[in-house]
């Protein structure tokens, strides 16, 4: 989805932008409900799903902002100088889109964990060729922004051999990530904080589920187990690993995308493509892939459905800049 612009607000009547607020915010908590769900399912990334529905860079950027400013603020109180240091970072947040997104990703953690949790236990097979559809599809949101990222060496509009033999790299990696054998890790807390630092980093990075990681980890089923019964002392230490993570990785990101926009996106575009080796349909309880076999209609209509909603959504998209750039060229 693409965000209302300072262009597109300016030219509105005074009863417009508060309409406009209104539906563009229960959008953005949408977009959040949707990112909050993906986190709950092994091995789709809530990055993914951002990027998906356009909001990661603006997602990624203001959380860079504000944590730049958190650490300001704390640092200059400790000096007593205030806050005043910290106000032109926070300043920079888009605090219209990421609060809704919280608010979205908070309730929808809390409502589908149950659900998704007995959705992927009782229907494996058909759960994984739905977002196996939905990842694929996705594909062409960071491909697409890779090719029109401007690079001197490098063509405007398409790949070069450079970006597909980075993007390659990429995939390897992450399908060998994804095909690491499953782990039984004691929840402790010097194994909750690493654990979620980890989780929080594969949130921010396309392509990498945090499910998947805490799954291979053993810790899955033991984090949706406290989150549904509200476990506050297991929440507690795996919330200062997500917040390390947070911190660490976020800001890593955004210099990235500021500096290096281009080839960064193409390796995020790879990571994804990689990551769809654990979303195959048929595979053992070691995760190696099987041939399909069984009722293959129902995860066949799965893999559509998911495929088909992210092209639906592109499409809108698409119609929706074409909209916005005739009428601006006609002001």
């Amino acid at each position: 989805m693409t965000e209302p612009t300072e262009s597109d607000t300016s030219r509105t009547t005074p009863n417009q932008p508060a309409r406009r607020s209104v539906g563009t915010g229960a959008l953005n908590v949408v977009r959040g409900a949707l990112i909050g769900t993906a986190e709950t399912v092994p091995g789709v990334s809530g990055g993914t799903v951002a990027l998906m529905t356009g909001v990661y860079e603006t997602l990624l950027t203001s959380a860079g902002h504000f944590i730049s400013g958190t650490r300001i603020a704390i640092s200059d109180g400790v000096r007593g100088r205030g806050v005043s240091r910290s106000k032109p970072e926070w300043a920079r947040v888009s605090w219209g889109v990421l609060l809704p997104l919280g608010v979205g990703m908070v309730i929808a953690l809390l409502v589908m964990a149950s659900v998704m949790e007995d959705l992927v236990h009782d229907h494996p097979v058909t759960m994984r060729a739905l977002f196996f559809g939905l990842v694929l599809a996705s594909l062409a949101v960071p491909f697409r922004l890779a090719a029109h990222a401007p690079l001197r060496t490098r063509p405007v509009g398409r790949w070069s051999a450079t970006d597909w033999l980075i993007a390659a790299v990429g995939a390897v990696a992450a399908a060998v990530i994804v095909s690491l054998p499953g782990g039984n890790l004691e929840p402790t807390p010097l194994v909750l904080i690493p654990a979620g630092a980890i989780a929080v980093s594969a949130l921010v990075l396309p392509g990498l589920s945090g499910s998947f990681l805490l799954l291979t980890m053993g810790l899955y089923e033991p984090t949706l187990a406290a989150v549904n019964d509200r476990d506050l002392g297991y929440l507690a230490f795996f919330s200062i690993g997500l917040a390390i993570g947070l911190v660490s990785i976020v800001k890593l990101l955004q210099w990235l995308l500021e500096h290096h926009r281009r080839t960064t996106l193409v390796v995020l575009t790879g990571v994804m493509a990689g990551s769809l080796v654990a979303l195959w349909p048929w595979q053992d309880d070691d995760r190696h892939l099987e041939a399909p076999s069984g009722d293959i209609v129902g995860p066949i209509l799965a893999f559509l459905l998911g495929f088909g909603v992210v092209v639906a959504l592109l499409v809108i998209e698409a119609r929706l800049v074409r909209r916005r750039d005739a009428l601006l060229a006609s002001d």
